[in-house]
């Protein structure tokens, strides 16, 4: 039987190697030595229990897989990787090197290191929190080497026909008679900032060369590709036409179950079983669930195999998707059997406009409206590793300006909210740290995180580092974030009022937004200011059919402030039309629950 969500779910995505390193250095390209590391260790039980304490459920540790690293772990028998296929320092946690294992990086004893995970899994369910890692199916790292894989377990490529472009099992395409050649490198850069190493020549020994992870097909990459990556071969013909079995339309409305029945019988590229018996043996390890990177470059019917094979391991698995074409999205909801896939392209990109002060807060109505049938998937956020940090001066330059929005994205719908560390104390991500520029943290190069390590506070875990106004935005987090996981009301029915408000109301307009969200036992009424320096003063209306759909009468009925405990205010119901007197502040959102 398929479980049900009865409460919202918080996702903390952390970058693991980030987390607890308190060295403030911050030199550009520096190395582990100079810059420092996190480790799995860092994350303790007070740690842990700061975050769960935070109103998260879910925990996502990026960058665990052993992927590529510029660091000498040879006497641990790990190969060093090449600085001209990898991007920065400390790697990409995208280019995966060892599916079997975790980045040494991460523990204090490398040998020990994927023991030093299971504990973090252990000490994280001990806190509360589910645990969530990165699987990168598109794309492994140009020279991939597992040295721990299960018996019987072979190596991507290891068993392909280099001869051939293409094979449905094998696991990389080819371009036989040609030499992989290093991009010419652009803007100045170079290889770990310039430094001279023995590998860092211009040179990198695969022949014949692969295609590239974003599907380049030139044995020499632009700069711009994946270059330090190999695309994976799902049985797509380089035509683009497929060596398996479609999945029939109507599966779109079976179960997982139905899913997992239908590829019993058929004949499944190497790639799949290889990739399914990855996620498997996560499982096993206490894993609860996985954020797929670039799922729409992987065939559908590969993620009808893979995830139903792993709802029939755990049926409560958590899988988020990263999907960015909207006319995608119901296929890999539900040919795919995503549990959930980011909300990008229409929520986040909407939010991001009117955060930055020239968007209209018409646009998310209408976002809502269009996601009706597939809302409890989209998954909600402001900040993550592949967006620009809220307090970026190229995003908005303010923490406080992702007060209102916050609001709005964890509460507009049933969906899962995610926040990335140091969101929640207005982490600038304003270090250079070398491959790649600021306004993003770097997911490339040893660096620290100065907001957040203030409140690591030397590992106190305790914020005491912290200014007035960073403790008052955790804090701000923390009311929020708490409220949403213990309301029934986010997990019921919605209804926006705003556009009734902007032709009714005096003084409300496009940077005012409201809705109401209920169910049996709590009716909310949401209302977000989104201008930084302007009071709205308003009478906002609650229109009759919702007053109808409550069962309200005419009568005066008490409104109580769920963030702050601070507002308490009434709706007056005459004639079977609501009105609220409200005042907001700048940047302020009020969530009244009716008493």
């Amino acid at each position: 039987m398929q479980s049900t969500v009865k409460r919202k779910a918080v996702v903390y995505q952390v970058f693991t190697r980030l987390f607890g390193n308190t060295n403030t250095n911050n030199k550009p390209w520096g190395t582990l030595e100079e810059n420092g590391v996190g480790k799995f260790a860092d994350f303790t039980d007070k740690a842990l229990l700061e975050i769960k304490a935070l109103g998260v459920t879910h925990i996502w540790y990026t960058g665990v897989p052993h992927h590529a690293v510029i660091g000498d772990y040879t006497a641990y028998g790990i190969s060093n990787d090449d600085p001209d296929v990898v991007k920065g320092r400390a790697g990409s946690p995208y280019a995966v090197k060892d599916y079997y294992n975790v980045n040494p990086d991460l523990a204090i004893d490398p040998n020990n290191r994927l023991q030093e995970f299971k504990d973090l899994i252990e000490r994280s369910h001990k806190a509360g929190l589910k645990v969530l890692i990165d699987i990168v199916p598109n794309h492994v790292a140009r020279d991939y080497k597992g040295l721990t894989n299960p018996k019987g377990v072979s190596d991507f490529g290891a068993e392909d026909d280099t001869t051939l472009v293409y094979h449905v099992n094998n696991n990389f395409y080819y371009l036989p008679g040609e030499r992989f050649e290093v991009p010419d490198w652009e803007g100045g850069y170079l290889p770990l900032g310039g430094e001279n190493t023995l590998l860092s020549n211009g040179k990198f020994e695969e022949n014949p060369a692969k295609w590239t992870g974003n599907g380049s097909r030139l044995a020499k990459p632009n700069f711009n590709d994946w270059y330090e990556t190999v695309k994976v071969n799902y049985g797509v013909r380089p035509d683009g036409t497929k060596d398996f079995a479609e999945l029939p339309e109507a599966y779109a409305k079976e179960d997982y179950e139905a899913h997992h029945a239908f590829w019993k019988d058929k004949k499944l590229p190497d790639s799949w079983v290889k990739f399914r018996d990855i996620a498997l043996y996560w499982l096993d390890l206490g894993v609860d669930g996985f954020r797929f990177d670039m799922a729409e470059m992987v065939p559908v019917e590969f993620w009808s195999y893979m995830n139903s094979s792993i709802k029939m391991k755990n049926p409560d698995a958590f899988l988020l998707a990263e999907v960015y074409n909207p006319s995608l999205y119901r296929e890999y909801i539900h040919k795919g059997k995503m549990d959930y896939l980011y909300d990008k392209v229409e929520l986040y990109d909407s939010i991001k406009h009117i955060m930055k002060g020239y968007g209209w807060t018409d646009h998310i109505p209408v976002v809502q409206k269009g996601m009706a049938d597939i809302e409890h998937h989209m998954l909600h956020f402001l900040e993550n590793h592949d967006e620009q940090r809220i307090a970026s001066p190229d995003f908005a330059g303010n923490p406080q300006l992702a007060k209102p929005a916050m609001v709005v994205s964890a509460t507009i719908s049933t969906s899962p909210t995610m926040i990335y560390f140091g969101q929640e104390v207005g982490e600038p991500g304003a270090d250079d740290a070398g491959f790649g520029k600021p306004t993003r943290t770097s997911i490339f190069d040893y660096v620290g995180v100065p907001h957040h390590q203030r409140w690591v506070n030397n590992k106190k875990f305790d914020g005491g580092q912290l200014s007035e106004e960073e403790k008052e935005l955790r804090d701000f987090y923390k009311r929020l974030l708490n409220f949403t996981i213990n309301s029934e009301a986010l997990m019921g029915e919605y209804q926006e009022i705003h556009f009734f408000n902007k032709e009714h109301t005096q003084n409300y307009d496009h940077r005012v937004l409201s809705y109401v969200r209920w169910s049996a036992n709590e009716k909310l009424i949401i209302v977000s200011n989104w201008e930084g320096a302007r009071n709205y003063s308003i009478e906002l209306k609650v229109p009759g059919d919702i007053i109808e759909k409550w069962n309200l009468k005419d009568g005066i009925y008490t409104l109580e402030d769920q963030l702050y405990n601070k507002t308490q205010t009434e709706l007056k119901v005459e004639n079977g039309l609501g009105t609220v007197t409200l005042h907001l502040e700048p940047l302020e959102s009020l969530v009244l629950q009716l008493k």
